[in-house]
């Protein structure tokens, strides 16, 4: 609990971009920090917003905000009026009377073509710089919430407060009060499922607060460690209670079924950290390494995500193997010692006598017999049960080239809530105005060539690229001021340069050597979309090649869709390297643990296969790649190997007891099978809660976890038993055929044969 207060949140560039890339530099040093702002927009509707009445309104909305901390401006039709009114009369202040008001407005179409686009509709803009923090953004958007209330506007009218800063706090708030609730339902879900389905041993709920305390050491780790907490790494905590609640329930059946064949305590701990002990830790290495693949990404927030998940699976098997199997040991005790609980022993002991099974014995019978019938016919048709299971990963893994990528962010969230529906109304009222940045690094700015050069490039892209339409600079307002001309002149630039307003200067040019140049591409996001926008940067890029700047200039594509663009393009198009990494890590983990090919590759090949079905699910059910569903190649090697190796575990120990292969197997699918398919339906019905999430991001992520996790639960029990008897009693027939050829004097009995 100490070590969670010094968790940070990350949320900056940082996240998306490593500081030492070049991208991070030009993006948040240069873009980000000089010359990019946001703007919280409120947005004004009535029949008639050119009114004197409105306008004053408006103007005391804008003293208001003007001595708000962090407001670098605002911009509204009010405070033009006064400006050109103060020209007209020589006093700033808002005419009284609509007419003038109309007139005003009439005669500088172009100046208030932004801000009124129309008769019924006006914007007022709060601007604050881009490297503003989260915190500093709420407080300016209650600051402006709060202004609005105190501006008296007249009751007619319609007033939304919108724009990208607005809906980025909208969106975090609504997910961190949805996922609650939904964590709230998941944790319920498996309490219920671990009253069914593990009732053959007592405290059957205990795994849940056993990986609760696990998640608590997670967030001390964290702490500790320095691990940010981030948008993506908040969904590593649902992972983590699936995977921990398969340790403290693999070690809780052991530990039972060990007290009840052996009576004595201290042999019953000893055997079973003796024997789970090893397996489960052996399946959490083999996790940690498919982990380890999300550290190759090239996205920081993606790494942070691989740590935490470490991190997490070894505190919950700390808190299983210590916490868990303590925990229940203590219970027995007690519970002997107890006169209710020697009652109930005798009553149990009666039953055994009598021939009745304890309490819910019945229904772990039936998991047993359905789990033996099972691997009767998986192995019976084992060529043609492994066949199948072959073709159809062959056709999902064809079928995953045709997933799509979901890259439309308004997706993600809810398409009722409010903050959405009232930012697409202002881009159906506005258009779109999302933007290629391109900062220009000069010896001078006021060099005539480089402004020249400038005009020429931007007329020639808003001309000719169809996304291009329109272009802002600095060099506007120079012609604005010499008769729609640039000078030839440096001198007579700088002269322009003293006569523009600061707030209007700085958005375009930084001290005397860096310009900046923005091309409107509209709504490129929806339009478009990544691909799109990815393409007409490289057009621009080449365009800046062929029409090339005056000597000594350099000019760089920046922006936030270019770093959009990079992100995306890093989660989802390195899923599959990811995947194909974390197979071949685990592989060679086993390997080097087991020194054995056989127990490397049997765990392996059903989690290979269960990759391929889970492309072809996709697919068949039309879902889309997301950020958070990118990483999902990592979260089955994760889940699914730690199935298969407790299994196999398991099928080894039995056959070195002396078990044929069938037994070994048949022991295995009945003595650990009913452990994992508890925790299996554990985990997916708590994923289950995630479905009802009225974010598409988060639904989804359930979904395909739920799909994952059952076919990894089917690939253990459908293919996992056919493909290791078939590979192990191979093995055991040529070593037989070889050790018969190594001893070709001797003679053999039948019995050794």
């Amino acid at each position: 609990m100490q070590g969670a207060q010094k968790i940070e949140m990350a949320s900056g560039t940082e996240t998306f971009v490593g500081k030492d890339s070049r991208m991070y530099q030009d993006f948040d040093h240069l873009f980000l920090n000089i010359f990019q702002t946001e703007s919280i927009v409120v947005m004004v509707e009535g029949n008639d917003v050119k009114t004197s009445e409105l306008m004053k309104a408006v103007d005391r909305l804008d003293h208001q905000l003007y001595s708000t901390e962090g407001v670098i401006e605002t911009t509204s039709p009010a405070s033009i009026i006064k400006g050109i009114n103060y020209q007209m009369t020589g006093r700033y202040v808002i005419p009284d009377t609509d007419e003038e008001i109309r007139a005003i407005i009439d005669s500088s179409p172009d100046t208030f073509e932004m801000l009124t686009p129309d008769d019924t509709h006006m914007l007022i803009s709060v601007v604050m710089a881009g490297s503003t923090t989260d915190a500093k953004r709420e407080e300016i958007l209650y600051a402006t919430e709060e202004a609005i209330s105190f501006s008296d506007f007249p009751p007619s009218y319609n007033i939304i407060v919108t724009g990208d800063p607005a809906f980025q706090i909208s969106m975090n708030d609504e997910m961190n009060s949805s996922m609650g609730p939904l964590l709230g339902i998941s944790a319920f879900f498996m309490l219920i499922v671990l009253n069914l389905v593990f009732r053959h041993v007592r405290w059957r709920l205990l795994p849940l607060p056993i990986v609760l305390i696990g998640i608590i050491f997670t967030f001390g780790a964290m702490g500790y460690l320095g691990i940010p907490l981030s948008m993506v790494s908040m969904a590593a905590f649902p992972v983590l209670i699936g995977l921990g609640i398969d340790y403290a329930i693999q070690f809780h059946n052991r530990i039972e079924e060990e007290l009840q064949e052996n009576k004595n305590k201290t042999h019953a701990i000893v055997a079973t950290v003796k024997n789970t002990g090893p397996a489960v830790l052996v399946a959490l290495g083999m996790t940690a390494l498919g982990f380890v693949s999300l550290f190759t990404s090239s996205v920081p927030m993606i790494r942070d995500f691989g740590k935490l998940l470490l991190v997490g699976i070894i505190m919950c098997y700390l808190a299983a193997i210590f916490v868990g199997i303590i925990t229940i040991s203590l219970f027995d005790g007690v519970s002997e010692k107890n006169l209710f609980g020697k009652m109930k022993s005798k009553i149990r002991s009666g039953r055994v006598k009598t021939g009745r099974k304890p309490e819910g014995h019945a229904k772990t019978q039936k998991v047993e017999n359905g789990l033996n019938k099972l691997t009767d016919f998986t192995i019976k048709y084992d060529v043609i049960v492994l066949g199948i299971a072959a073709l159809l990963c062959l056709g999902g893994i064809y079928a995953d080239q045709s997933v799509g990528i979901q890259t439309d962010v308004t997706t993600f969230v809810p398409q009722d809530m409010p903050a959405l529906v009232d930012l697409e109304h202002m881009g159906d009222i506005m258009g779109g105005d999302e933007q290629l940045n391109i900062i220009i690094k000069v010896k001078d700015t006021a060099n005539p060539e480089i402004l020249k050069w400038i005009d020429e490039f931007s007329e020639h892209e808003v001309s000719g690229r169809g996304h291009i339409y329109s272009a802002s600079s600095i060099v506007p307002l120079v012609k604005e001021l010499n008769d729609g001309t640039i000078p030839d002149s440096s001198q007579e630039i700088e002269a322009i340069y003293e006569e523009i307003p600061d707030y209007q200067k700085d958005r375009y040019m930084y001290g005397k050597n860096m310009l900046l140049l923005n091309f409107n591409i509209g709504n490129a996001v929806s339009d478009i979309k990544v691909t799109g926008i990815k393409e007409l940067t490289n057009i621009v890029r080449e365009d800046i090649r062929w029409m090339q700047a005056p000597p000594g200039t350099s000019v760089t594509i920046t922006g936030n869709n270019v770093v959009f663009i990079e992100v995306i393009t890093a989660l989802t198009s390195g899923r599959v390297q990811m995947t194909f990494l974390g197979l071949f890590l685990v592989l060679a983990g086993l390997f080097i643990v087991y020194r054995d090919w056989l127990k490397a590759l049997t765990p392996v090949i059903p989690m290979f296969i269960v990759i391929g079905w889970s492309g072809g699910v996709m697919d068949y059910l039309n879902l889309d790649y997301n950020p958070m569903t990118a990483t999902l190649g990592a979260l089955i090697l994760g889940v699914g190997s730690e199935y298969a190796i407790l299994m196999m575990e398991r099928y080894f120990e039995e056959k070195e007891a002396g078990a044929s292969p069938i037994e070994a197997i048949h022991k295995a699918s009945t003595k650990i099978g009913t452990a994992i398919v508890a925790s299996g339906a554990t985990t997916v019905f708590g994923f289950s809660a995630l479905m009802a999430s009225p974010f598409g991001m988060i639904s989804d992520f359930g979904i395909v976890t739920v799909i994952d996790v059952l076919l990894a639960l089917v690939a253990t029990f459908v293919v996992f038993p056919p493909l290791i008897v078939v590979l192990d009693t191979w093995r055991d027939k040529r070593r037989g055929a070889q050790t018969i050829q190594n001893q070709p004097n001797k003679q053999v009995r039948g019995a050794d044969i």
